[in-house]
């Protein structure tokens, strides 16, 4: 693997490691200020609104477990491909679910930011 994969890899395994703590500062970092983020409903939602939800304790992940994880890099930009398990309390209601998150980076002077991203249901 060459090391602009390398790297996005690094950027997606920290992301999820941000998301499993509540860390909304390191979210900060990692998200890109344009992002556009389509949720399991279809709904969009923005940088703002992922920060604001991280921050007043409404979602609580316990599990951020990775079977799987593609990354395609070229120059700037990058995508990766999880599968994988997630568990916590959204709104004060426990949840499990096998999801497949389809990222989209860019590549700039702060690193790999994520631009935009996808998340479906995973059948067993």
């Amino acid at each position: 693997m060459d090391s602009l994969s390398d790297s996005l890899r690094a950027a997606e395994r920290r992301l999820q490691v941000a998301q499993l703590a509540a860390d909304a500062d390191t979210l900060d970092e990692l998200l890109d200020d344009r992002l556009v983020f389509t949720g399991p409903g279809g709904t969009l939602y923005t940088k703002a609104d992922d920060l604001a939800l991280q921050r007043s304790g409404r979602q609580r992940l316990t599990e951020v477990t990775e079977e799987d994880l593609r990354v395609v890099a070229d120059g700037t930009t990058g995508v990766t491909f999880f599968l994988g398990t997630l568990s916590g309390a959204f709104e004060g209601q426990e949840f499990t679910a096998r999801l497949r998150y389809t990222r989209t980076w860019v590549l700039g002077e702060r690193g790999w930011r994520l631009l935009a991203a996808h998340v479906s249901d995973a059948p067993p």
